[in-house]
């Protein structure tokens, strides 16, 4: 388990630094806006840097942004998520102020594309291995189990605003821009993290009481279990089926790895789900 948290901060730090990397070599130089509360963070700094003349960072905004937002996440998301956004937040405020912000290309396309593959990257690694970046991700689970809805609904949303202030702003120019950047970093989140927001595992294995054990200890999930036969062996086992939302998928994956390292274990898209589905006043 120790390595397994190690790996997982050591994750969380090198996705910070991804993330950081997009803003100060691509994006601020070229004025195109990142997703989410960094995106706000961002254009927060440069709205008041170009009609206030008050120099404020993007980095110590995003950190300020974030503050109520791990308060929300310590009493209705779980501890554990929330002390990773945490770590992911501080480092990333830490490399936005250490690393000098430079260009790379003049192109401001070029900028928009790097910058949101580089995004994407960041953000994609961190919720791969169980842990989120904080910000909107923490706002977006607390809305989506209060209403039951995707969670991708209120990214659009907030990334929509973003778009709007830009082109209202500055130009419009910078908005489509905007745009590419965000659309860059979907699709490169998508293809290194699963985009659906509930997914249903089913689990074989020969050891299903030890796994069922192992993952009520550790999560709030209901669990079905149904009697299998092996095809080859023919031997008896069980399949475990259980609903998750993809921020639990990794700390599922390592559960059963240890429960029983001869398990299988088959991940499939949930579209909807009718009747209880653990909501917000339940803990991760």
């Amino acid at each position: 388990m120790f390595i397994f948290e190690a790996k997982r901060f050591v994750i969380v730090i090198i996705g910070a630094f991804f993330n950081a990397i997009s803003l100060n070599f691509f994006l601020e130089q070229a004025n195109v806006f990142a997703s989410g509360f960094t995106g706000v963070a961002q254009i927060s700094s440069s709205i008041s840097q170009d009609f206030f003349n008050i120099d404020i960072s993007t980095g110590i905004l995003l950190f300020l942004l974030n503050i109520p937002v791990v308060i929300l996440g310590w009493l209705k998301v779980g501890k554990g998520f929330t002390i990773y956004s945490i770590i992911s937040v501080g480092f990333m405020t830490l490399f936005l102020e250490t690393i000098q912000i430079r260009g790379l290309a003049d192109d401001i396309l070029l900028n928009a594309v790097f910058g949101g593959l580089f995004a994407g990257v960041g953000v994609g690694m961190t919720l791969k291995w169980g842990a989120s970046t904080g910000g909107m991700d923490i706002i977006a689970m607390v809305l989506s189990r209060m209403k039951d809805r995707p969670i991708g609904v209120y990214f659009l949303t907030l990334n929509g605003a973003i778009i709007v202030v830009a082109g209202l702003v500055y130009d419009p120019e910078k908005a489509l821009y905007t745009l590419v950047t965000l659309y860059v970093t979907t699709r490169v989140i998508d293809a290194i993290h699963t985009r659906h927001s509930k997914l249903t595992a089913m689990i074989v294995t020969a050891k299903g009481h030890d796994v069922t054990k192992a993952i009520h200890s550790n999560m709030v999930r209901g669990i079905t279990r149904v009697p299998a036969k092996g095809a080859f062996t023919d031997e008896d086992r069980e399949m475990l089926m259980i609903v998750v939302t993809r921020y639990e998928l990794y700390d599922l994956e390592n559960i059963v790895k240890e429960a029983d390292p001869n398990s299988f274990t088959n991940i499939v898209q949930t579209t909807g789900i009718f009747g209880f589905f653990r909501k917000e006043d339940e803990k991760v």
